[in-house]
C-alpha cells in the first residue's frame, strides 16, 4: 500500500503582531487543523495517509518553500506528498481531498494542483523526483516546475471554483463562513460590522437591473461568466494584473501597472471613492492591484499585513500606512458601497460575496 504524507504548512503570527493578524492566524490554524481531519479519514482507502501539520513560528526556518518540500521528501521517504499552505481549499469536499490523495499514491510522475498557474495545493506521486527541485519561493509556480523541469504530467482543477477559494485576509474567512467552519470569534462582530453592511448594499445593487456592479483587479472570465448568469445588474469589468504575484523568478516584465491605480496616482487615494462613484453603484476592488501599482510587485515593499487586512474590513483609523488609510477611507465613505480585498473577493470569492449570503 502506497504511504502519502499530506504536508500542510502553517506560519505563526510573529510576537507582537496587530490584533488582526493574531486573529487571522488562529483561523488559519483552525483550516489547517480541519484540512488535517479530512486528510486523515481519506487513510484507510486506496493509501495510508499521515498528516504532518507545522505550526512553529516559520515552517520555512529562513529557507525557501522549494527548500522545505525537497527536504520534507527525502526526509520522509514517502511514495507521494499532498502539500498546501493552512489557508488553503477551505471550500474542499472530501471527494476533492481524495482525489489529490489518488493521484499523491499513484504512479510517479503523475501531479495534480488546484491551479496549475497559481497553485494552493499540490498532489505528487513519486516523490523521489523531488531530489532535483530548486528553492522555489512559493507553492504558486510549482506546477510549472514540475511540468516543464521534472518531467510531471500535471493536471488541473481550477474548473472547480471552490477549490480557488483560499484564506489570505479575515475578509476571505467572513465570506466562507459558515460554509468552510471558519469561526470568527477573534474578530469582534464590531470590527466586520462595516463591512457587513457594505456587502449587504453591493448584493442588494447586484439584484437590482437598474443598477451597475464595478469588478476590478484579478477577475477570471469564469467569473465574470458566473455574474452575467447569476446577477441582475450590469456589470463593469476592469481586468487587470492577473499572475503578478506569480511570475516566474528573474522574468522580465514591466511593473505592474492599474489602470484605477493611475487615476489616484494622478489625483490621490482619496479620489477612489468619488472615482468609482462616477462609474457605478456598486464596487468589488481588487485593492492588492493598487498597492503593487504604486509599491511594486515584492510583498516585503507593501504595507504591513495588519494594515491590508483593516483596509478589507473597511477600518481606516486602524492603518498605519498614510496612503492606504487615505485609500480606505475614500472607499468606506464613498456615494456607493464599495468593498476592497484581495484575488478572492473578485474571483471565487464574488459568489460568496452576491450568492448565498455565508452570514444570515
Amino acid at each position: 500500500m502506497a504511504r502519502v504524507v499530506v504536508l500542510i504548512l502553517h506560519v505563526r503570527a510573529e510576537p507582537g503582531a496587530g490584533p488582526l493578524t493574531t486573529a487571522f492566524g488562529a483561523i488559519r490554524r483552525r483550516n489547517a487543523e480541519r484540512q488535517a481531519a479530512g486528510f486523515r479519514a481519506v487513510g484507510g482507502g486506496a493509501a495510508e495517509v499521515g498528516v504532518e501539520v507545522i505550526v512553529d513560528d516559520n515552517p520555512l526556518d529562513g529557507g525557501s518553500f522549494g527548500g522545505r518540500l525537497r527536504e520534507a521528501a527525502t526526509a520522509l521517504g514517502v511514495d507521494g506528498v499532498v502539500v498546501l499552505g493552512s489557508g488553503s481549499i477551505p471550500l474542499a469536499t472530501a471527494a476533492d481531498r481524495r482525489e489529490f490523495v489518488a493521484v499523491a499514491a499513484g504512479p510517479a510522475g503523475r501531479a495534480l494542483a488546484n491551479n496549475a498557474y497559481s497553485a494552493d495545493v499540490v498532489a505528487i506521486g513519486g516523490s523521489g523526483r523531488l531530489a532535483g527541485l530548486p528553492d522555489l519561493t512559493a507553492d504558486n509556480v510549482l506546477p510549472r516546475w514540475l511540468a516543464a523541469d521534472g518531467g510531471f504530467a500535471v493536471g488541473d482543477l481550477r474548473n472547480r471554483w471552490r477549490l480557488q477559494m483560499d484564506l489570505d485576509s479575515p475578509l476571505d474567512a467572513l465570506l466562507c463562513r459558515p460554509a468552510a467552519g471558519a469561526r470568527l470569534g477573534e474578530v469582534a462582530a464590531t470590527t466586520t460590522a462595516t463591512v457587513r453592511a457594505a456587502l449587504d448594499r453591493v448584493g442588494a445593487a447586484a439584484r437590482d437591473d437598474r443598477r451597475e456592479l464595478i469588478v476590478a483587479g484579478r477577475a477570471s472570465a469564469t467569473s465574470l461568466a458566473w455574474l452575467e448568469r447569476s446577477t441582475a445588474s450590469r456589470t463593469r469589468a476592469v481586468i487587470e494584473e492577473r499572475g503578478f504575484r506569480t511570475r516566474p523568478a528573474g522574468a522580465s516584465q514591466r511593473p505592474v501597472a492599474s489602470i484605477i491605480g493611475l487615476a489616484i496616482e494622478r489625483d490621490g487615494p482619496e479620489a477612489l471613492g468619488p472615482l468609482l462613484a462616477r462609474l457605478g453603484d456598486a464596487a468589488l476592488v481588487d485593492s492588492r492591484v493598487l498597492i503593487a501599482h504604486r509599491c511594486g510587485a515584492d510583498e516585503t515593499s507593501w504595507p504591513a499585513a495588519e494594515d491590508r487586512f483593516a483596509s478589507d474590513l473597511l477600518l481606516p483609523d486602524r492603518i498605519a500606512d498614510p496612503w492606504l488609510a487615505a485609500l480606505t477611507r475614500s472607499a468606506r465613505d464613498a456615494p456607493i458601497p464599495v468593498v476592497l480585498g484581495g484575488h478572492s473577493l473578485v474571483g471565487p470569492g464574488l459568489r460568496l460575496a452576491l450568492g448565498r449570503r455565508a452570514w444570515t
